[in-house]
């Protein structure tokens, strides 16, 4: 019939695709696409994951999975996948955290979102804001960057980013303190992991490449590893599961987010990935690649100090400097 659209059909049965994975050619409906990430996610996790058969600690309490939701749909998919591939053990709990930055509009609809998905699975659900942890609510310190800026040099040409992702990660640390984690999982997927190792790259940081997670075989001391069982998995394949699955997601973007650096390196990964498909997968494989270099080497550069964290002076939290970067950011908001 004239303007009638032709759907393809899945690779491994007649149902409609739903996605189309360029770098293996194949087509995929919603049910083999489910299968799909399931069994990636379950090699990844076995490879990322040491559980003994039974993880319960000396008194009987199952081991703690930390499971870091914000609400969108990366780490919606990541706590579903955990459900059901580890969810069934009774040696092993999973709790759900959020952090709430303080960013009106965009955080309050979206914990919504996270609590709805944890009590759709019968989780406990954790939630930490920055001024419980001592800092400034996200609205009020973009408010304060022109200042601090103007105060010190190291501040100028900074996004809101930069200081979210230190001050977050100081919340994530804290509820997984609080709820007595021994492992933290995070909703990192292809595209985020690729990102990270670009960015990096450009900048000659080898040191953080070695830092990033999973914390498996380069644990840092002072906190509880961190797993990433999504890595492997495209944003698209991501999304496109998280529909199907009718995941409650939220879906608006962070209104402070645009001009970061990781939106720019996210637009040329998208371009490099559409000329050549598996860019993404090589630039994560060359990140193993180098994090295998780095522990197979006898004398390894100075900088390369990824498991070694010291506490830091003002606040005792593990850092690579003496003081951490969220007291450095403290100290600048406090003289504006």
């Amino acid at each position: 019939m004239a303007g009638s659209l032709d759907v393809q059909s899945c690779s491994r049965c007649s149902h409609p695709a739903v996605i189309h994975q360029i770098y293996s050619g194949q087509h995929l409906c919603q049910s083999h696409l489910a299968k799909s990430i399931r069994k990636r996610v379950s090699k990844t996790l076995r490879n990322q994951l040491d559980l003994p058969s039974d993880a319960r600690d000396e008194d009987g309490k199952p081991a703690v999975i930390l499971v870091c939701i914000s609400g969108g749909k990366d780490s919606a998919v990541l706590l579903d996948m955990l459900v059901k591939i580890v969810g069934a053990r009774r040696d092993v709990e999973l709790v759900c955290g959020c952090v709430d930055e303080g960013i009106d509009g965009y955080r309050s609809p979206s914990i919504d979102c996270a609590r709805e998905l944890a009590e759709s699975y019968q989780l406990r659900f954790e939630t930490i804001s920055y001024p419980e942890l001592g800092f400034e609510r996200m609205d009020a310190v973009v408010k304060s960057m022109p200042l601090m800026a103007e105060n010190h040099k190291a501040a100028r040409g900074m996004k809101p980013c930069s200081y979210c992702g230190v001050f977050r990660r100081q919340g994530l640390n804290a509820l997984a303190e609080r709820v007595g984690a021994r492992w933290m999982a995070l909703g990192h997927n292809l595209d985020d992991t690729a990102q990270s190792v670009l960015m990096n790259l450009g900048k000659g940081e080898m040191e953080r490449i070695i830092r990033l997670a999973p914390h498996t075989s380069v644990p840092i001391e002072g906190l509880p590893p961190r797993i990433v069982p999504l890595r492997w998995i495209p944003e698209r394949e991501i999304h496109a599961y998280a529909i199907g699955a009718n995941l409650p997601i939220h879906h608006d973007d962070c209104p402070h987010s645009p001009g970061a650096l990781r939106q720019k390196h996210r637009a040329y990964l998208a371009e490099m990935e559409a000329a050549n498909p598996g860019t993404m997968h090589g630039l994560v494989h060359s990140m193993d690649a180098i994090r295998d270099l780095w522990a197979s080497s006898e004398n390894p550069p100075p900088s390369w100090k990824a498991g070694q964290a010291t506490e830091c002076e003002q606040c005792g939290s593990p850092s690579s400097q003496p003081i951490c970067q969220a007291c450095i950011f403290q100290q600048w908001l406090a003289e504006v």
